[in-house]
């Protein structure tokens, strides 16, 4: 698609901010296309595969992963950019990202890491997505990381605190200035809330941790549940599982498109700079925020805290919380390139203690069945491999 077939505020290769260190431009490929196929590429996306996003990968070869859920989230998000007239490809690029920083084990392996580095600048996945892509990926000469366009790494950090937002420089402004960031990571964010709502009903179901019957008393299942077996009366029960989860998906995307639409021609938004001055204009409905605020709300009280979800994530805690202080103790205990960062002199200006940056650097970058490999390594008894 050309510039010339893309909305006016959409985010393209013409209005960019570009990269930190310049390039020459790519050739049979956009800017952004470039982007998603470094992400594709890199360490931190294959890694991806064996990281938790509910279930530890090895309860199942069935549960979703942080790589299946991306590539989810990649789906949704270029099919409604598409629709809107936006940059698709940053937006695929912005969704391949969003997780790179993610721990192994989770949620929880992202507190227990925030835990751990509480008195040495904290951990927050949002910012280690962004780190892993401006520093620590090592595969160019010319400089670290994936020197990704700047409207690429700008929706990678969808939160930031003021404090750590003022050593970002221009990327950090936005949440000094109370300005927002394109179309296309306003509506990647929403693409993530969809995919991993939805697709946890399904592994929960799946699972058989979530019961079907007290699921039918949230109004969007049971809504597009009950339409299901009206047109399919003969339907069995996975079937119904991933007709209803599909309708949901339908649902809320829709949805979007017609309030995001609404509110784009509504605010009269032009150019990029008009987007980021404007409210934030990718969004529900007020009538679909409350059925899609009761989903999240349900599954947090019947899957997130389900006791033997909680009995797992109280082993990653241990794990993350025993590696972390081993290895702090004795950086020697790291690999070399880990020893190497560790042994740096003072503090990151933003990141803190640089031994404890390096370890979360470290343990952050681990899959679920590496922690738990390095964790019997440090502490199995009889094991001295």
């Amino acid at each position: 698609m050309s510039e010339r077939q893309y909305a006016g505020y959409a985010a393209v290769d013409g209005n960019s901010r570009s990269r930190q260190f310049p390039e020459p431009p790519p050739q049979a490929r956009s800017e952004f296309q470039r982007d998603r196929d470094r992400i594709i590429h890199s360490t931190a996306f294959r890694r991806l595969e064996y990281k938790t996003q509910v279930f530890v990968n090895h309860e199942g070869d069935l549960f979703r992963t942080r790589l299946t859920h991306s590539i989810e989230v990649a789906q949704i998000a270029r099919s409604t950019a598409r629709a809107l007239h936006l940059n698709d490809d940053l937006a695929e690029a912005i969704a391949l990202a969003h997780d790179l920083g993610h721990t192994p084990f989770g949620h929880a392996g992202q507190e227990a890491l925030d835990d751990c580095m509480k008195d040495h600048g904290g951990f927050e996945h949002n910012l280690q997505s962004l780190r892993t892509v401006d520093l620590l990926e090592e595969r160019y000469g010319a400089f670290d990381g994936l020197n990704l366009m700047y409207e690429t790494r700008e929706g990678i950090l969808k939160h930031c605190a003021p404090a750590k937002a003022r050593l970002l420089g221009e990327l950090g402004r936005r949440f000094l200035d109370d300005r927002r960031p394109s179309l296309e990571a306003q509506l990647t964010n929403l693409a993530d809330e969809i995919a991993y709502n939805n697709h946890d009903v399904d592994d929960g179901l799946r699972s058989g941790l979530i019961d079907e019957t007290a699921l039918e008393g949230v109004s969007l299942y049971a809504r597009h549940a009950a339409a299901a077996r009206t047109e399919f009366p003969a339907i069995t029960s996975r079937r119904l599982v991933h007709e209803t989860v599909r309708r949901m998906i339908g649902a809320l995307v829709g949805d979007l498109l017609d309030e995001s639409t609404r509110r784009i021609r509504a605010a009269g938004v032009a150019s990029l700079d008009d987007v980021r001055a404007a409210p934030a204009l990718i969004g529900f409905s007020p009538a679909m925020q409350a059925e899609n605020r009761e989903l999240k709300v349900f599954l947090r009280e019947n899957l997130y805290r389900h006791y033997q979800v909680l009995r797992m994530t109280n082993k990653a805690r241990r794990i993350i919380g025993e590696l972390f202080a081993a290895f702090t103790a004795d950086p020697r205990l790291l690999p070399p390139q880990y020893q190497a960062m560790a042994q740096a002199d003072g503090r990151d200006a933003l990141l803190g203690d640089s031994r404890a940056r390096a370890v979360a650097d470290y343990i952050a970058g681990m899959t679920d069945r590496y922690a738990m490999k390095e964790h019997r390594r440090l502490f199995g008894v009889g094991e001295i491999d």
